[in-house]
């Protein structure tokens, strides 16, 4: 098979802890790309983040080899594997006023006009939800039916791995852990030194939000610690419903690896890979 590119759906540059968890360890010297592209401070679209990842991919299968895709939102595999329909451009006016109100108000509006897709995030996700609202209020119609499904853009198998829950509780737990070894704290605190306001959308990140606080002296770090794994739980749990209920078509495999090893599941991969190149 050789060494393949990796390429990971990570485009925060500058925020490096997330990052060392796990490149340090596990890169093996596999190139890695579209990780440490855009500033905290800088807005970036799923478009923009389509324009990279397409010209990277283009490239690499150029050399004749073929990238792996790791990670990732389910809008984000979504759009890169199957497009992203196209919704209206943000509007200002609107979107500064419904930032106003109460993340609570503004998931009440949503549930009613869109319960579709306020069913697929968090009450806390204000920034999709609004955008959610937004495209809602310019168009008409739900943010959810932009999203609908299109033949593959990509000839590929994804595969979808799934644990039992107390490993993935136990699994979050020690990442947190090795975050803040790391030092995440003073990373938060370096990046608020640099200006890099908490009202900026890489600052609402799950790890970093809820350091705030604790630097404010408002909250203990033991109780920052619980909460961004309580939030980590939390959103873990809504990306595992998504992925089980959205990618379903014959390209995608959903492998348990509960208690495997890294060769085992490997060797799962694998396995399936070849089925499908044998029927086809």
């Amino acid at each position: 098979m050789g060494v393949l590119p990796l390429f990971c759906i990570s485009f925060i540059f500058l925020f490096a802890i997330f990052k060392k968890s796990w490149t340090e360890k596990f890169s093996f010297g596999i190139p890695h790309y579209v990780i440490d592209v855009v500033y905290p401070n800088e807005n970036f679209s799923v478009q923009d983040f389509l324009n990279i990842a397409n010209k990277k991919i283009k490239e690499i299968q150029n050399k004749g080899k073929t990238p792996i895709v790791v990670g990732g939102t389910w809008l984000y595999i979504q759009a890169l594997l199957y497009g992203l329909s196209e919704a209206p451009p943000a509007d200002v006016k609107i979107r500064e006023e419904l930032y106003k109100e109460s993340r609570e108000s503004l998931y009440k509006k949503l549930s009613e006009v869109d319960p579709v897709y306020a069913k697929k995030i968090h009450i806390n996700d204000k920034k999709r939800i609004v955008r959610a609202l937004e495209v809602y209020y310019l168009t008409g119609k739900p943010f959810s039916s932009f999203h609908s499904w299109n033949e593959p853009l990509y000839d590929f198998v994804g595969f979808v791995f799934s644990r039992e829950r107390s490993q993935i509780i136990e699994r979050i737990e020690k990442r947190v852990e090795k975050m803040f070894e790391l030092g995440l704290v003073d990373e938060v605190k370096f990046l608020i030194e640099k200006g890099f306001k908490n009202s900026l959308t890489a600052m609402q990140a799950i790890g970093y939000k809820e350091i705030i606080p604790y630097i404010e002296d408002k909250i203990s770090l033991e109780e920052s610690k619980k909460q961004i794994i309580k939030n980590t739980k939390n959103f873990a749990k809504i990306q595992i419903r998504t992925f089980k209920n959205k990618f379903k078509d014959k390209n995608w495999y959903h492998l348990d690896i509960t208690n495997c090893k890294n060769k085992e599941i490997l060797d799962k991969i694998l396995e399936k890979i070849n089925q499908k190149e044998e029927k086809e």
